[in-house]
C-alpha cells in the first residue's frame, strides 16, 4: 500500500492500493469513536459497490444510513445538500460519527460540504470510486455545490480525516468516466510533472497507482503550502476558469474533465498567442488530448466563456488569474483585468478553418 501524506490544517492520509474497499471497517473504527457511519453515494457507484462497503462497516459493529443522490453533476445543488443534511440529523448523528463520501466529485463535494456544516463539522472520509476524484477533488478539502448563477459558487474548505483509494473500483465504472478523469492527470503533467505528462504517451503501460500516488503527492504538496488558495494552489485551476464556465453553458451536459479539457487547451493557446507559452508545449498538449480521446474546441463564443468565468468565484474584484503553461511541466499564475478576459479567451479559440 502507498500512503501520501497531507499535512494542512487538519493532517490526514491519502492510502493507495488495491482491494481496500474490504478494509473500509477497520479504517473507520480507527477514526470515529461513535456507532453511525452514513454513507452517501449515488445511483451507479451503489449498484457496483455497496453492498461490499457496508459488509466491511457492519463486521465493525456500524450502523449504516445510506443517501443516494442520482449519478452526475445536476444532484449537486442545494435542494440535494438540505435534504442530506435533513437526513443526517434524522439519522441522529453526533460528532462523534462519520460520514462515508463513497463516489466520484459531485459525491464528495457534497458530502463534504454537509459535514462541514452540520452540526459545525462532522467528520467525514473520502471512498473516491472515479479516478478524477482519486487524484484532485477527494483531496485538499474543497467541498460545495453549485446554484444557479455558477458551479461551487457556495462552499467551505474542509479536510477530510482520510482519503481511502482503492484502485479496483477506478476503472470499474463506464470507460467515459475514467477518461474525464486523465484530463486532470494531464492537467497535473503540465503543470507540475513532466515526467508524469510523457509517460501518459504510453498508453498501453498507464501505470494506475503511480499515476495516483503521482497526482495525489503534487496535490498534497500544493494544498500544505497554500490551504486556502490565497497563492500557489491556483496553479491547480490549470483549464478550470475557461473549463467551469462549458460546464455551466451547456447545462453541465459536458462533463467536469471534458470541460476541463477544453479549458485547458484554449487557455494554452491563449498563453502561445501571448508569448507564455512555447509552440511545442501547446502541441504536446493537444496531441495528448487527442490521443485520450478528450475535446479541445468549443462551440460557445469568446463573449459567452467570459461572461461566465467572471460569474466564478476565482475571480477577485477586477481581476481574475490565470493558468499559463510555459513548458511541459512548468505553468505561471498571471494576473488579467476583467475587461481583457474576452480578448484573452478569444486569443485561445480556434475559429472556423483554423487548425488546433
Amino acid at each position: 500500500m502507498r500512503t501520501v501524506a497531507v499535512k494542512a490544517s487538519s493532517e490526514y492520509d491519502v492510502f493507495i492500493d488495491a482491494g481496500l474497499l474490504e478494509r473500509v471497517g477497520s479504517y473507520v473504527s480507527g477514526i470515529a469513536e461513535g456507532e453511525i457511519a452514513a454513507v452517501v453515494t449515488d445511483d451507479v457507484v451503489s449498484e457496483l459497490y455497496l453492498e461490499k462497503l457496508l459488509k466491511s462497516l457492519h463486521k465493525k459493529g456500524f450502523e449504516t444510513p445510506v443517501f443516494k443522490v442520482k449519478s452526475g453533476e445536476a444532484s449537486k445543488n442545494a435542494y440535494t445538500y438540505v435534504s442530506l443534511v435533513e437526513f443526517l440529523a434524522e439519522s441522529k448523528l453526533s460528532h462523534s460519527d462519520i460520514v462515508l463520501a463513497f463516489g466520484g466529485g459531485v459525491v464528495g463535494d457534497l458530502a463534504g460540504f454537509a459535514s462541514a456544516t452540520y452540526l459545525r463539522g462532522i467528520p467525514y472520509i473520502q471512498i473516491p470510486t472515479t479516478l478524477l476524484a482519486a487524484v484532485d477533488s477527494s483531496i485538499g478539502g474543497k467541498t460545495g455545490v453549485d446554484i444557479e448563477s455558477g458551479k461551487n459558487l457556495v462552499g467551505t474548505f474542509y479536510q477530510p480525516s482520510a482519503v481511502i483509494c482503492d484502485l479496483d473500483l477506478l476503472e470499474g465504472l463506464p470507460p467515459s468516466i475514467f477518461t474525464d478523469g486523465c484530463a486532470e492527470v494531464i492537467k497535473y503533467g503540465v503543470i507540475a510533472d513532466s515526467e508524469l505528462f510523457y509517460s501518459l504517451k504510453e498508453r498501453p503501460q498507464f501505470n494506475l497507482e503511480e499515476i495516483v500516488v503521482k497526482c495525489a503527492t503534487i496535490k498534497a504538496e500544493v494544498v500544505c503550502e497554500d490551504e486556502f488558495e490565497t497563492g500557489r494552489r491556483k496553479i491547480l485551476n490549470f483549464g478550470h476558469t475557461v473549463g467551469h464556465a462549458i460546464e455551466y453553458l451547456s447545462n453541465y451536459n459536458i462533463s467536469h474533465g471534458r470541460a476541463v479539457a477544453i479549458g485547458m487547451a484554449i487557455e494554452a493557446r491563449a498563453a502561445m498567442k501571448m508569448g507564455v507559452c512555447s509552440d511545442e508545449c501547446y502541441n504536446e498538449l493537444i496531441d495528448l488530448l487527442h490521443r485520450y480521446g478528450l475535446p479541445y474546441t468549443t462551440r460557445f463564443s469568446a463573449q459567452e466563456l467570459s461572461e461566465a468565468a467572471l460569474s466564478d468565484k476565482k475571480r477577485r474584484g477586477d481581476k481574475i488569474t490565470l493558468v499559463f503553461p510555459e513548458a511541459i511541466g512548468c505553468s505561471v499564475l498571471r494576473k488579467a483585468d476583467v475587461v481583457d478576459l474576452e480578448e484573452i479567451i478569444d486569443l485561445g479559440i480556434v475559429k472556423s478553418g483554423e487548425n488546433a
